[in-house]
C-alpha cells in the first residue's frame, strides 16, 4: 500500500489541487456561516434557506452540461475552467453587502454559474492528462486537496468570528484573498494540450449521446436516487444548532467533517485503481444512510462532532469513485459531456431535495428529514446490487 500511495502523478493534477484547495477556503468561509447570517442576522425561515440553496446549486448543475460539451466541441478545457473560477471569486464581495435574502440568493446564484462553467471541464482536463490506470488516484488526490481547503476554510472562518465578535461581513470580505490566489496558480500553473476534434461533432445531439453507454445511464440513476436525499449542508449546521452547539464553534464541524474526507480520499482513489470501484461506492452509501438515521436521532453536542466525522468519510468513498467510473466508461471526445450530464441530472436534484428538507424540518420535525435522506441512499444501494456485477466494476 505504501508503494501505492507514493506513486507520481502529472504535475497538473498537483496545480488543479491546489486551485481546488484555495477555492475551498474561499467557498468554505462563506458556506460554513451562511446559513448562520441568514437566520440570524437576516432572520430567513427555513423554507427560504431550503430554497435559496436547492436554485443555487440547481444552477450549478444546468450550466455543466453545457461548458462540459463545450470544452469537447472547442477541445479546449482550461480556458473555461478560468471562466468559471473567475466568476465565483468577483462575486464574493456581494456576500459582505447584503441586506436581504434576495441579495444571498443573487450573489449565491452567481458562485454556482461559476462553478458550473468550471467543474466538468475541470474533472474531464483530469481523465486528459492521467493514464487510465491511475483515475482513481488522481481524482482521490484532487479531492484530498480539495479538501484541506473545505476544512481550512471553516477554521479561518471560525477564528475570525470568534476574534471579530461575530462580525460576518469581515469573514465574507476577506474570503476574497485565496479565491484570486487560485485564479494565477490556474493561469500560469496549469498547462493543457489543445485536443483536435476535426469533425466538430456537437455533443448535445442525440446520435452522439447514444454512444454513451447502458453502463454510463445506470450509474446516473445510482447518482440521482443518491442526490435525492443529499440536501444541502445547510441543514446539517442547522442540526448542530439546535442541538446545542455553540454558534461561534458550528463552522468547526466543517472542519472536522473535511479532515477525514481529506485523509480518506486519496487512499479510497488508489485502493479503487487495485481492486474495483463498486463495491467501495456501496460502502460509501451505506455509510451515508447509516450517518444521516444518526442526525435524526442524535440528542448531544458530542454525537454531532462525530456523525461530522462519518460524514468525511462517506465522502471519501464516494465523490472522486463516482467521477473516476465515469472517466472509465466514456470516450476521451465526450468526457466533458458525460460529465456535464450526470451532473446535470443529479444536480437538478438538489432543488426539490433541500426544498423537501425545509418543508419536511418545518412541518414535522428533523427527525423524518434525515430519517428520508438516508432512505434515499438505501434506494441507490438496491440498484448497485441487482445491476449485473460486469457492468460496473
Amino acid at each position: 500500500m505504501k508503494a501505492l500511495l507514493s506513486q507520481k502523478l502529472p504535475r497538473n493534477i498537483w496545480f488543479l489541487g491546489f486551485v481546488s484547495l484555495l477555492t475551498d477556503i474561499n467557498s468554505k468561509m462563506i458556506q460554513s456561516i451562511l446559513p448562520l447570517f441568514l437566520v440570524s442576522v437576516l432572520g430567513t425561515n427555513l423554507v427560504t434557506v431550503g430554497v435559496i440553496e436547492g436554485i443555487a446549486e440547481s444552477t450549478a448543475s444546468v450550466l455543466k452540461i453545457f461548458s462540459g460539451a463545450l470544452s469537447d466541441y472547442w477541445g479546449r478545457r482550461k480556458q473555461l475552467a478560468l471562466a468559471g473560477y473567475g466568476l465565483s471569486a468577483l462575486v464574493t464581495p456581494l456576500f459582505a453587502i447584503a441586506t436581504t435574502p434576495a441579495w444571498v440568493l443573487f450573489a449565491r446564484f452567481a458562485d454556482r454559474v461559476g462553478k458550473g462553467i468550471r467543474v466538468a471541464p475541470r474533472n474531464a482536463l483530469v481523465a486528459d492528462v492521467t493514464p487510465p490506470s491511475q483515475r482513481g488516484a488522481a481524482y482521490g488526490l484532487r479531492q484530498s486537496l480539495d479538501t484541506i481547503g473545505a476544512f481550512s476554510g471553516p477554521f479561518i472562518a471560525t477564528a475570525l468570528l470568534f476574534y471579530s465578535n461575530q462580525n460576518f461581513r469581515l469573514v465574507f470580505w476577506l474570503a476574497m484573498i485565496p479565491g484570486f490566489m487560485a485564479i494565477a496558480i490556474l493561469c500560469y500553473g496549469v498547462r493543457e494540450t489543445p485536443r483536435t476534434n476535426s469533425e466538430k461533432r456537437n455533443p448535445l445531439q442525440w446520435s452522439t449521446l447514444k454512444r454513451l453507454s447502458k453502463t454510463y445511464w445506470l450509474l446516473v440513476v445510482v447518482a440521482l436516487l443518491f442526490n435525492l436525499g443529499n440536501f444541502s449542508d445547510a441543514f446539517l449546521l442547522l442540526r448542530a444548532q439546535q442541538i446545542g452547539v455553540p454558534t461561534s464553534l458550528i463552522p468547526l464541524s466543517f472542519v472536522v467533517m473535511n479532515v477525514t474526507y481529506g485523509l480518506s480520499a486519496y487512499p479510497v482513489g488508489v485502493l479503487s485503481d487495485r481492486i474495483g470501484r463498486k463495491g467501495l461506492l456501496i460502502s460509501g452509501f451505506t455509510l451515508f444512510s447509516l450517518v444521516y438515521f444518526g442526525f435524526a436521532a442524535v440528542q448531544t453536542p458530542w454525537q454531532i462532532w462525530v456523525l461530522f466525522g462519518l460524514c468525511g468519510l462517506y465522502l471519501g468513498k464516494t465523490k472522486g469513485l463516482l467521477l473516476a467510473l465515469v472517466a472509465d466508461m466514456v470516450p476521451e471526445d465526450l468526457r466533458g459531456t458525460a460529465f456535464g450530464l450526470i451532473n446535470l441530472i443529479t444536480g437538478l436534484a438538489l432543488l426539490p431535495a433541500s426544498l423537501l428538507a425545509g418543508i419536511l424540518w418545518e412541518q414535522i420535525g428533523p427527525q423524518v428529514t434525515f430519517t428520508v435522506s438516508g432512505g434515499f441512499a438505501i434506494a441507490a444501494i438496491l440498484v448497485l446490487l441487482i445491476s449485473p456485477k460486469h457492468r460496473m466494476s
